[in-house]
């Protein structure tokens, strides 16, 4: 008997919405609601939303209503919105009008398919999945086949014509619900499949025959029955619902906080819930399921790339539980489908004009679209994708822009393992996600998460990986998995954390009971056993495999050129992408520098000047003495004699500085640190002392030593004698530092250069500090110009890292030239941290409470430290307007602080060398996103 299975296939979009016209009443058709009223909308049907709805419907749910209106196979259905979630989270119940508007909207969706929810003989099913703003892979919850039942599932069995399908997806139902809904041990689901399949004496579930299934249900319900301590439910409604609960629950679970507090999303946005007739992937050969990308989510190279798998529903693939095809076989085993997603990419890649990741399934020959998103994807696919989109005229340069991030040029600059080096390849899989990580095997997420924290690297090995992993996968170096595939999820979620995956290593066997890993010629990695994965090609060492340069380093240390016959297309894409940035950019960038060295390299690296040059730092290594003798002076004579020895030294430093930078700013900030970070310890001093004193052999200059170190102790060094304390009490110590850099400055002149040093007093609090300093500064200036001959313009500032001096920095003005924040201490003063020691004390904590979304030594506070450097900005351009404003500290080469100081109308950031191509591309990136605001 052959059967004819018209569900949902025969599904015709015009009765659709001629049904949902004459069901629906003129409130739920009515636009969408921003009103908190009580007659806010909570429910919306898929032809209803659009793809710019994601903030009410969620990624998911705006993206099935936008396919829906372009006329794509969509299975109909409908979303209930992020509103009615954050109603349930905040109050523990879901809004009063939720109920009647879910059922108006089944109402309609059953008159579409002729069918009602779990009915007996004829049954309609559904998924409920959830879908927030942002996506989340596998963080949260997913229920299928709803609407089977004991009843049901005879109903299914004989609508499909096939009675292994029905209980097949009814086992499915139970084992989902059981473990999303009701909070069973997932593994207990899983042992009681892998007994079925050794009583029956085979290796995968599809061999599994419906005598089979019967019982693994009957075992399920018992399961359910023991560790829920009630029956599975029945009644389909009831299903339904308590997966809607279970759904918006999932928000808050720990695996979901986690995630959202590693990739920045706000906690308060809540998940949307779609509620989604069932199209089956299981029902034979000529179905299955499938994810595909619209372009290489690893390389960014075109063509087709995907999962596919036979007989399968969509949990499967992405589980990575079975090993799929690569999607391009489903040209041959289904042709006519095939072609179909192929234009049906090409629809979504246009439409979106971005790299499309595309959930579908197959019934029976018809093909279903069940979701679609801009696709999460490496570092390297980013910008080569955003420059292919520009030739291809999708997109302009400023969008391209908005397509790459810092972090992700960062990224890049990681780096490779060594083609050269000799190893000992032991397997290779899928390379999920690229880079180059070592690290030694662990086996379960608890221990990567703790021999992480020890310090150790680690690489997370597991046959798939599952949402629980997601603290191990956060803290290892890199994930090694034996199952799998590009579109499982190991793959995704590391992709979406930067972070090295290879997949699919069929050739590995992974015991994490015993927690080792069998590799080919049967030797044996145990835990803690060193291993290597590369990411880009899938490879898999043991040892580790020693690393050489990234090509985009080696492009910006001018090693390698875009354009010649060994760039490679990575690099050209770099380079381009870098080119937009510096063109669209307003924000300088300079370096944190201090000598010729660094400020060449800096140079190459795109750097537009020195913003931090820190003197302390050419006082160190065979100067210490000289600088021990200056601390020891007992009168005024030995003092002056010693920063006479010291000067030759610091101008010729200055010379060549100055030469590396020539034609460029360089800010030149006077000693800093207190005096004592130049004496021995006061610990390893006294044993010194004490041992020579005992062979009765005292060193004079070791006993003053240890008097001065007393001396100059202070309980709080960094609240203390520092910066232009040091040159108020000290005298001649500031006067000394300027004459240097003065008489370097003139020299470089004379040598027909073009130095522009900047003078940058620290730590000033006052306006009087500065004034004082700036007068006996302004004088040696003078001199030196004098004896010279020569114009010397050297400008004078200060470091604005005091709350006192941002709240008084209309007067500082009157006295400095500049202003350069150094938001390092700005952030321990306004925040009464010491860095040092609260991020090992209790930072960690902090972070996992989500008091901190992030570190603020990392990103810029912007209510606390933000508003002061914005208060500080204003008053002093207010009092100059020509006043120069940077920044010095770390946060000059965050992503997001970049974004922070051009908003608020810097002139530049300084960073260390290797973060300055993050933040030209960054300032390039804010510049154009303002102007697309200013646009729009």
């Amino acid at each position: 008997m052959t059967h004819k299975w018209t569900y949902p296939g025969a599904f015709d979009l015009g009765m659709f919405l001629a049904v949902r016209a004459a069901t629906a009443s003129s409130e739920e058709l009515g636009p969408v609601s921003e009103n908190a009223s009580e007659n806010k909308k909570f429910v919306y049907d898929f032809t209803e939303g659009n793809k710019d709805l994601k903030d009410l419907l969620g990624g998911k749910g705006a993206n099935l209503a936008e396919m829906t209106n372009l006329g794509l196979p969509v299975p109909p259905g409908f979303t209930i919105t992020t509103e009615a979630c954050k109603v349930y989270l905040d109050s523990g119940e879901e809004p009063v009008a939720l109920r009647d508007e879910v059922s108006a909207h089944l109402d309609t969706l059953e008159a579409t398919m002729g069918k009602k929810l779990g009915q007996a003989d004829n049954p309609l099913l559904v998924s409920v999945r959830s879908g927030a703003k942002f996506s989340m892979p596998g963080m949260m919850d997913t229920v299928l086949n709803i609407g089977l039942s004991d009843k049901s599932v005879q109903g299914l069995a004989k609508q499909a014509g096939d009675e292994r399908f029905a209980w097949d997806s009814y086992r499915r139902l139970i084992q989902m619900f059981g473990k999303t809904v009701l909070g069973v041990d997932g593994e207990l689901f899983e042992d009681a499949l892998e007994k079925a399949k050794e009583a029956k004496k085979v290796t995968v579930d599809t061999e599994l025959e419906a005598a089979d299934l019967k019982k693994l249900v009957t075992r399920f319900k018992k399961i359910v029955k023991t560790e829920a301590g009630r029956d599975f439910p029945q009644d389909p409604r009831e299903q339904m619902d308590l997966a809607i609960h279970a759904v918006f629950d999932s928000w808050n679970t720990d695996r979901a906080k986690l995630y959202r507090r590693q990739e920045r999303i706000p906690g308060d946005l809540g998940t949307a819930v779609n509620v989604c007739s069932m199209v089956f992937g299981n029902l034979g050969p000529d179905s299955g399921t499938g994810v595909a990308f619209t372009r290489d989510p690893a390389s960014g190279h075109q063509g087709v790339y995907g999962d596919y798998l036979q007989n399968a529903q969509g949990e499967d693939v992405v589980a990575g539980i079975r090993n799929t095809v690569p999607l391009a076989e489903l040209e041959q085993i289904d042709k006519k489908s095939y072609d179909q997603l192929m234009q049906i990419m090409g629809t979504l890649e246009n439409h979106y004009k971005d790299l499309c990741d595309i959930e579908f399934t197959i019934e029976r020959g018809q093909l279903w679209m069940l979701q679609t998103r801009v696709g999460k994807r490496t570092a390297g696919a980013a910008f080569r994708i955003a420059t292919q989109l520009v030739d291809q005229g999708l997109i302009d340069e400023a969008e391209a822009l908005q397509r790459v991030t810092g972090a992700q040029l960062a990224q890049l600059m990681f780096p490779r393992f060594d083609d050269e080096a000799k190893v000992e390849k032991v397997g290779r899989g899928i390379a999920a996600s690229p880079g180059a990580a070592v690290g030694k095997a662990v086996f379960d997420s608890y221990t990567a998460v703790k021999w992480s924290r020890s310090g150790e690297k680690v690489i997370l090995v597991r046959r798939e990986t599952n949402p629980d992993d997601l603290d191990g996968m956060i803290a290892a170096e890199g994930i090694l998995t034996s199952r799998g595939g590009k579109t499982s999820h190991a793959a995704v979620v590391a992709r979406g954390m930067g972070k090295t995956c290879v997949c699919g290593a069929e050739e590995l066997e992974v015991d994490t009971k015993r927690r080792r890993m069998t590799v080919p010629g049967g030797h044996v990695v145990e835990e803690g056993d060193l291993i290597s994965i590369d990411g880009s090609s899938g490879k898999v060492y043991l040892g580790e495999v020693p690393v050489v340069p990234s090509p985009v380093v080696e492009y910006f240390e001018g090693r390698m050129h875009a354009g010649a016959q060994d760039a490679d297309e990575l690099v050209e894409a770099v380079h381009r992408i870098m080119a937009f940035a510096d063109r669209k950019r307003r924000l300088r960038v300079r370096a944190n520098a201090d000598n010729a060295e660094d400020a060449l390299r800096a140079r190459r690296f795109g750097a537009q000047g020195i913003g931090l040059c820190r003197t302390e730092h050419m006082f160190l290594g065979d100067r210490r003495e000289l600088v021990e003798r200056l601390i020891l002076a007992d009168t005024e004579a030995e003092r002056e004699e010693s920063l006479k020895e010291l000067l030759p030294l610091q101008k010729q430093d200055f010379v060549e500085l100055f030469s590396a930078m020539d034609g460029l700013p360089v800010t030149v900030r006077l000693l800093d640190p207190p005096l004592h970070e130049f004496l021995p310890d006061i610990t390893e001093l006294s044993v010194r002392v004490a041992l020579a004193e005992a062979r009765k052999d005292p060193h004079e200059n070791d006993l003053r030593l240890l008097q001065a170190v007393h001396r100059l102790h202070e309980q709080n060094p960094m609240l203390g004698l520092r910066g232009v304390r040091l040159g108020l009490v000290i005298p001649g110590l500031f006067t000394m530092q300027v004459r240097a850099i003065a008489e370097a400055a003139a020299e470089r002149k004379a040598a027909k250069g073009d130095p522009r040093p900047e003078v940058m007093i620290p730590l000033v609090g006052t306006v009087q500090e500065l004034e004082i300093v700036r007068e006996e500064a302004d004088q040696v200036i003078a001199e030196v110009q004098a004896a010279t001959g020569t114009d010397l313009k050297l400008s004078i500032g200060t470091m604005i890292e005091l709350p006192r001096a941002a709240l008084t920095a209309g007067q500082i003005a009157e006295a400095a030239e500049f202003f350069s924040f150094g938001t390092n201490d700005l952030t321990q003063t306004v925040w009464g941290f010491s860095r040092d020691d609260v991020e090992a004390s209790f930072f960690t904590a902090y972070l996992e409470k989500g008091i901190f979304g992030v570190s603020p030594f990392e990103t810029i506070d912007r209510d606390g430290v933000g508003s002061l450097v914005k208060l500080a900005a204003e008053a002093g351009r207010a009092t100059r307007p020509d006043l120069k404003l940077g920044v010095c500290g770390e946060h000059g080469g965050d992503p997001e602080s970049v974004h922070f100081f051009h908003e608020v109308g810097l002139d530049y950031v300084s960073c260390s060398p290797f973060r300055i191509p993050v933040a030209r591309l960054e300032a390039g990136r804010a510049a154009s996103q303002s102007q697309g605001s200013d646009h729009r």
